[in-house]
């Protein structure tokens, strides 16, 4: 097979990027690390390998997150159609069966006969036309390589991934199946009196982490902090965060907990349930000691610990292009959360769009991106955008996107109204490029039916 495009990267927008090239008829060379070279996050070698949560968020059309998810329908998505096939029940978020996801992603680009995986360390931007997508655990050479290109020294931030509890583990005399305001019973909750969680909070602050680096320099992006840290900055943090009990009732009582711990369901068996919002830098001892506190789980079987991990990404808006390319190199485009996009959907999308725009930039056309109405376009502005010197990751929500003309007080009808424009404005935008919209764009069951909030 000749090769005419390299894409570097076998992640969520590698795979996106990869497919949507090929299928405009370019001969892909897929270039993946691993096993050749593994990373402190990943288990396998499968494609679009899911590090820390399985969930993408909400489908709730009316929803940031279910929007960018209606725009990826749109444009082809294999990481939503790979999603739809593997899902488990999660509320109105769509939530997968990790490992069936990532199968189901491998076998997408694998049977592609316009894609050749290969499995090795890129150590160097190619020659020619290249997608990097190597997300925030690119390997040493190649960051370094980058960095040389960019002439900057990029930045960097910390995330921290969340506990995995067995199933059988988990203590029925307490722990109670329930989704907050009468919601489909898909997450399992871990009811805290104000006592319980006085000590649990205590335990916590006092909990020691991994040492080694400067973690009090870290940079954490703000919507994945590690728990412990949550807690340093207010006893009552937790409480109105992630262990928050609005619209759940303890069957045991018969009135709201004061603090809940969610599991969310892993895998379709429903015998992995992660710790939602536990994402944590303690280290394992500590995690034991401090985990088991929390009612219905002090006999628990830990499937996975907590951990943290190094991510980079680039300063977008003062070395890239509006599109995400090398300002010298125009056929050298980035994807994924390398560019400071953050979170799975997110980075799929950028994946899409970077591959929509090599093969503009080798058909002699403009790169395009979507207006500032839809949220793909909100996304690209803010990376654009953003003042360079406090660049940070972003996900998707409604203030990237330009405010309605008229004053809406009611937050759920503003927000229906905003994707309404977003989805009518994506479109047109495609219509006026050329894209063809996709015969699945509009397949989820789900979207229609599903109320959760930002």
């Amino acid at each position: 097979m000749s090769h005419d495009v390299t894409v570097v990267g076998g992640g969520l927008a590698g795979c996106e990027a990869a497919l949507k090239l090929a299928a405009a008829g370019h001969d892909v060379r897929l270039v993946e690390m691993r096993p050749v070279q593994t990373t402190e996050a990943h288990q396998s070698d499968r494609l679009g390998e899911l590090v820390c949560t399985n969930s993408f968020k909400s489908e709730a059309v009316w929803n940031a997150h279910g929007q960018l998810k209606r725009e990826m329908r749109t444009l082809g998505s294999v990481l939503l159609r790979s999603a739809d096939t593997t899902r488990v029940a999660a509320g109105s978020a769509l939530a997968v069966d990790r490992h069936l996801f990532s199968e189901a992603m491998t076998d997408a680009v694998t049977r592609h006969d316009g894609i050749e995986v290969v499995r090795e360390e890129c150590t160097r931007i190619p020659n020619g036309p290249t997608i990097i997508a190597t997300g925030p655990l690119t390997s040493g050479a190649l960051y370094d390589a980058v960095e040389e290109a960019l002439g900057d020294g990029g930045l960097a931030f910390f995330d921290a991934i969340a506990p995995i509890v067995h199933r059988e583990s988990v203590d029925e005399e307490i722990v109670f199946a329930q989704g907050r305001f009468d919601e489909d019973a898909d997450y399992l909750n871990c009811p805290m009196d104000r006592s319980e969680y006085d000590a649990f909070i205590d335990a916590l602050r006092a909990g020691q982490a991994h040492e080694g680096h400067d973690w009090d320099a870290v940079p954490y992006f703000e919507g994945c902090l590690p728990v412990e840290v949550m807690a340093s900055r207010g006893h009552d943090t937790l409480r109105f965060g992630p262990m928050k009990p609005i619209g759940l009732t303890d069957p045991r009582t018969g009135d709201r907990p004061w603090a809940v711990v969610q599991l969310r369901r892993e895998d379709r068996a429903g015998q992995m349930w992660n710790m939602v919002g536990f994402q944590t830098r303690l280290k394992i001892g500590e995690q034991r000691r401090v985990f088991t506190m929390i009612p219905g789980l002090a006999d628990a079987e830990f499937l996975r610990w907590g951990s943290i991990h190094r991510n980079s990404y680039l300063n977008f808006p003062d070395r890239l292009t509006g599109h995400g390319s090398l300002r010298d190199r125009e056929d050298v485009l980035f994807a994924g959360q390398l560019t400071g996009v953050e979170g799975y959907t997110e980075s799929a999308a950028s994946g899409i769009l970077a591959g929509i725009n090599l093969h503009r930039i080798l058909a002699g056309d403009t790169p395009i991106v979507p207006p500032p109405t839809t949220m793909l376009g909100g996304l690209f502005r803010y990376l654009r955008e953003a003042e360079a010197g406090r660049f940070q990751p972003m996900n998707s929500n409604w203030g990237l996107v330009e405010p309605l003309s008229k004053r809406v007080k009611n937050k759920r009808q503003k927000r229906e109204l905003l994707a309404e424009r977003a989805q009518r404005d994506f479109l047109a935008w495609m219509a006026e490029h050329g894209l063809a919209p996709s015969l699945d764009f509009d397949a989820s069951p789900h979207a229609e039916a599903a109320t959760a909030g930002d």
